[in-house]
């Protein structure tokens, strides 16, 4: 009889270790998956990077003019051509439209939804009757390093047939699963030594960050 109980104990005991033993491992695992999303909804990614490569005297008006270097980086983060854009000025923006997607897509890692879509449209300078601004992207044109896959995705297509209006008409966004589309427009003071960031964010707009230019591309900005 005291056999029986013992192994009875010890049956019971087994059974409470094993059941809290996949209750921890269940809790773990639902903590590592909502880490998981945490970090997808707080991620961004590299768009584009801008140094200014020179500052000279205009000669004819004796303004300051500035030189930047704007390098976009594509769908895959491979960098496309540079472009250079000259203001009699330094604070300069770069207006974007933005396209943020509901937050399931992000959570979930979706590959064509899973971080906000945008496309660069322009750079300027504000200043009245005298603002400046270049175009970087053609309204309604799909922008090389822009596409996800390389073969054609249906959804992939539709999405890009139909940014622009996406962007410029929230309402008609909504059955591509978005939150909200606008234009947005970061700018900042571009000064030389620094390097610019612009980075998107998973499930937000554009931001600019700066950080000194490494030592290695000094000489090259000079």
């Amino acid at each position: 009889m005291l056999k029986k109980i013992r192994l009875f104990l010890g049956l019971l005991i087994f059974a409470v270790l094993f059941f809290f033993g996949v209750y921890s491992w269940r809790i773990a695992q639902e903590n590592k998956v909502l880490n998981e999303i945490i970090t997808r909804l707080q991620a961004d990614s590299r768009i584009a990077e801008v140094v200014v490569t020179a500052v000279k005297a205009d000669p004819k008006s004796g303004k300051t003019l500035t030189t930047i270097k704007f390098l976009e980086y594509g769908a895959i983060g491979q960098p496309l051509e540079p472009k250079y854009f000259t203001f009699f000025g330094n604070i300069i923006q770069f207006q974007s439209l933005v396209i943020r997607f509901n937050d399931i897509y992000v959570r979930n890692a979706d590959k064509f939804r899973g971080k906000s879509a945008y496309i660069f449209w322009k750079v300027f300078r504000l200043d009245g009757p005298n603002t400046e601004e270049y175009e970087i992207n053609r309204v309604n044109d799909i922008p090389d390093g822009y596409r996800v896959g390389a073969a054609k995705n249906n959804f992939e297509q539709r999405l890009w047939e139909g940014f622009w209006k996406y962007a410029l008409d929230a309402r008609s966004a909504k059955g591509a699963g978005v939150k909200n589309a606008q234009v947005e427009a970061p700018g900042t003071r571009f000064i030389p030594g620094l390097i610019y960031t612009l980075k998107i964010e998973h499930d937000g707009g554009i931001r600019i960050d700066s950080a000194p230019v490494p030592r290695i591309l000094k000489d090259e900005l000079r």
